[in-house]
């Protein structure tokens, strides 16, 4: 059975981690969900490929798909050599800017025929992870950021006749290289609050650190999994639109975020203990309150062992390093998924959005904004809207119609009570009179336009007096008012009507039809 291929939109993020963010091999398969040897089959393919990094931007994804799997790659055994001596290489990683790279460079030099360097590195770990000490972590200037909400809620008086009041969580972040911290108030922990938190820290932060590291909270994580971590696709969304990338912490392992564990029990010392009497009466007035803090513990605070502040060490170690800001902040965008029903329309929110019509049943990607719903199909977007309210109608592009559903599409209650009173009183009454028999006015549509079509072919005027014909006679559908046209009865007067003094029904009085004196 041939091996599942990847789908393009992972094969880009494997790039843009490899190349951009700088991870290493083992940490790209952790954070893309695959397995190292996956991660290097692939890498080996782009390499063969020859294209160049950035991806060319009218790169579509059958095109990558194309390239990269046109031809494929040859599979190649396992080496058995003597292994390095891995407790000197741990000995030595633990020196400042020594780095595997440096540490193979010297064992290939010593060993040319030796290991690959990823092989190197999963030998190393597979070592490493016997050891049963941690080591104390070293963090890199302008390396990683990290992120989660505080335990413990502000409350914020809402109602200040009956004192009610509302809990604001509190979202907090901190750069590992100077321990810079930031702090800010939101109502929840929903999707939305989270990436405005995000937003909000990297503005605070005046650039882009190579990792963000939270939690694994569901907002995040789809999947919490120490294998196959499942990123949620906004979030992903969001650290794609900054250049950075997304490196969840180990499930159950707080030390891998020390630093923000530390900075959550600052937060609630000084916000929670120092104002425990102040009132909050507003979220506006939390963030304040939070702003002064963040002050004196950034910019005020001598930190021990450093004789610095967090707000010097940051603008001498990580400001340097931060990749600068995109010209515009991140929008928050929802994903969904979703199948395109037999209307070439999707379904968002209550309301109904077209794609081209050939998509029909397609299973697409929905990406929705405040303003904007943008529909992707295999990555490529087929249709753009304006969003609309949740009231259950359609938004419908005439490009995406086919050509016999186009030709009712202009058609309106008003633009037909003009057409039929361009012909006469009498059509414009039938008109009228079809639309408010009708449950909804649109299903009597398709009559009115037969009828008033028919004045091409019989003349205006007949046309009218087969109208005002089929009103006297109670004949309100198409087939009759064609029935009278065919048989010439438009120019013949109506069959008179009587009302029965009993029953008030309507007698036809036509030949073909019996009287009452033919039972008697």
């Amino acid at each position: 059975m041939p091996t599942k291929r990847l789908a393009m939109r992972r094969v880009r993020e494997i790039l843009r981690l490899t190349f951009d963010a700088g991870l290493g091999g083992r940490e790209v398969a952790r954070r893309i969900g695959i397995a190292p040897s996956t991660l290097r089959e692939m890498l080996k393919r782009y390499a063969k490929s020859g294209m160049p990094w950035p991806l060319p931007m009218d790169l579509s994804d059958p095109g990558l798909e194309r390239r990269l799997y046109g031809e494929g790659g040859r599979k190649q055994g396992h080496r058995r050599l003597p292994e390095p001596d891995w407790a000197t290489l741990n000995r030595e990683l633990k020196k400042k800017h020594v780095t595997l790279q440096i540490l193979w460079d010297e064992y290939i030099a010593a060993n040319p025929d030796g290991y690959g360097y990823s092989r190197f590195c999963d030998l190393y770990r597979h070592w490493e992870s016997r050891l049963p000490v941690t080591m104390r972590q070293t963090h890199r200037g302008g390396d990683k950021l990290f992120v989660d909400y505080a335990g413990d809620k502000v409350p914020v008086i809402i109602d200040r006749r009956t004192g009610k009041t509302q809990d604001a969580h509190l979202f907090v972040a901190v750069i590992g290289g100077s321990s810079l911290s930031f702090a800010l108030a939101t109502w929840t922990e929903k999707l939305p609050d989270w990436i405005e938190g995000h937003v909000q820290a990297l503005a605070f932060l005046g650039g882009v650190p190579a990792l963000i590291v939270p939690d694994n909270p569901k907002v995040a994580v789809i999947k919490a999994c120490f294998y196959d971590p499942q990123i949620n696709r906004t979030y992903a969304d969001l650290a794609a639109h900054y250049g950075a990338a997304i490196l969840p912490a180990r499930p159950r392992r707080p030390r891998d975020k020390a630093k923000v564990e530390a900075l959550v029990r600052i937060v609630e010392r000084w916000l929670l203990g120092k104002l425990r009497n102040q009132r909050f009466y507003s979220l506006a007035d939390v963030n304040a309150a939070i702003g002064d803090m963040l002050t004196g513990l950034n910019e005020k605070r001598i930190l021990r062992h450093q004789n610095r502040t967090r707000r010097q060490l940051f603008d001498e170690i990580d400001a340097p390093r931060l990749k600068p800001l995109p010209a515009e902040a991140y929008v928050l965008a929802e994903w969904k998924v979703r199948k395109v029903g037999l209307d070439y329309h999707v379904d968002f929110d209550g309301h109904f959005y077209s794609v081209p019509y050939r998509h029909a049943r397609a299973d697409v990607e929905l990406r929705a904004t405040a303003r904007t719903i943008e529909i992707f199909l295999k990555g490529e977007r087929i249709a753009a809207h304006m969003r609309g309210s949740a009231n259950g109608k359609h938004t419908t592009l005439p490009e995406h119609m086919p050509s016999s559903h186009r030709r009712y599409a202009g058609w309106t209650i008003e633009r037909i009570q003009k057409e039929a009173a361009g012909i006469g009183p009498g059509t414009e009454v039938f008109c009228t009179r079809v639309l408010e028999s009708r449950t909804h006015p649109e299903q009597g549509f398709r009559t009115c336009l037969g009828v008033i079509r028919m004045a091409k072919r019989y003349g205006a005027d007949r046309l009218e007096n087969a109208c005002l014909r089929a009103l006297e006679i109670g004949a309100m559908n198409y087939g009759s008012v064609k029935s009278i046209l065919d048989n010439h009865l438009d120019g013949q007067p109506a069959p008179r009507r009587r009302r029965s003094d009993d029953d008030q029904t309507l007698d036809l009085l036509h030949t073909n039809i019996r009287g009452s004196t033919y039972y008697h």
